[in-house]
């Protein structure tokens, strides 16, 4: 059986099977990245979700964060298209 490995996905954010599941989570913590970004969605200020976070999780690890949630969806609305 092949072991997954550790993915970084960016500066701030990983895949690694050893930390919640391979959930996506910001490097160094247990914060999981769709907690944030769903306080992101709720119009939460990024100062106010660092905060809620102790601070670690910062104003450009959240940017980095919704920049790739914006590419993947964009991906994904490109791979379903028809081709014309």
């Amino acid at each position: 059986m092949k072991r997954r490995t550790r993915k970084e996905l960016g500066r701030y954010i990983v895949a690694d099977p050893d930390i919640c599941h391979g959930q996506l989570t910001f490097t160094g913590t247990r914060i999981m990245v769709k907690s944030v970004l769903f306080c992101v969605a709720q119009g939460k200020d990024w100062e106010w979700i660092s905060r809620e976070y102790a601070g670690r999780v910062s104003r450009e690890a959240i940017a980095e964060a919704v920049r790739l949630a914006s590419e993947a969806l964009l991906e994904k609305v490109e791979n379903q298209q028809p081709a014309a």
